[in-house]
């Protein structure tokens, strides 16, 4: 149940914490929190994917340490026990990345929610929002990293030879094949050698919902990968990254989400 639908969370309003994850490309020149304060969901915490990554690097998104993440969530006023349900209102459904870091720091993935759809959906349908600043209580929450859902630009290196998993983009054709500039300076273009190519866009339809089950299993099935291998995933920052891999855990219930977290933010530096 890692998406839910707009009707069950209008449904389930008062029984859950609400995230509010939007992050948007720097070109769509966008202001996730702005958006946020002139209108959000009802009871919605603004979670600042920039801010609540890691600060001592040039790289985007990537992981902070657990006693930062330990404050993140306590100064959310989130608690181990809560049932979250986190949407976006971007292109790139950066809802996902937050599912993802709440999975890695061990909360209950049965309790982490993306909403399927996101804001555009909730909007369309005329569902009630607000502008209503949020107090937070704080609380204590404890984190438990899960180091294996991560890998790392030496793994990636090792697998290169090694050929242990699979890693498969999440960015564009163009981009993966080199054919267009990178959107962030100071990257080459290209890809991983040997690693595959399923650009997130081809699972989302047009209302910014998941395609079917049986689609995207049908698009994991024509990159011919060894399914008996793992799967990690990579994109341009870690953020489309985590859509694929919320997508191919609705399609093989027992995987645990792996990314590449530099991604070729890190992996395409000149």
């Amino acid at each position: 149940m890692s998406l839910v639908d707009t009707n069950w969370l209008e449904s389930n309003l008062s029984k859950v914490k609400i995230i509010d994850c939007s992050w948007h490309m720097p070109q769509a020149k966008r202001n996730g929190f702005l958006e946020y304060n002139k209108e959000h969901i009802p009871n919605a915490i603004f979670f600042d994917l920039d801010k609540n990554s890691k600060i001592n690097t040039d790289l985007p998104h990537m992981l902070t340490d657990i006693k930062s993440w330990e404050k993140i969530l306590s100064n959310m006023g989130i608690e181990n026990k809560d049932e979250i349900v986190i949407y976006d209102n971007s292109d790139v459904i950066s809802s996902c990345r937050c599912w993802f870091n709440l999975i890695y720091f061990g909360h209950d993935p049965k309790l982490v929610h993306v909403l399927d759809g996101g804001f555009k959906k909730w909007k369309k349908e005329n569902k009630i929002t607000n502008n209503e600043k949020i107090k937070n209580k704080i609380s204590t929450y404890v984190a438990i990293e899960n180091t294996k859902m991560v890998k790392n630009k030496n793994e990636i290196d090792i697998n290169i030879s090694n050929n242990e998993f699979n890693v498969i983009d999440a960015r564009s054709r163009d981009r993966f094949d080199g054919k267009v500039a990178e959107p962030r300076k100071g990257l080459k273009s290209g890809c991983i050698k040997n690693s595959y190519c399923l650009p997130f866009s081809e699972l989302i339809n047009n209302d910014h919902t998941f395609i079917s089950k049986d689609k995207i299993l049908e698009k994991f099935k024509s990159i011919s990968f060894d399914n008996n291998k793992n799967v990690v995933f990579s994109c341009g920052s870690g953020v489309t990254a985590s859509v694929l891999a919320l997508a191919y855990s609705l399609i093989n219930v027992k995987y645990m989400p792996t990314i590449y977290d530099g991604s070729w933010a890190e992996y395409g530096k000149i």
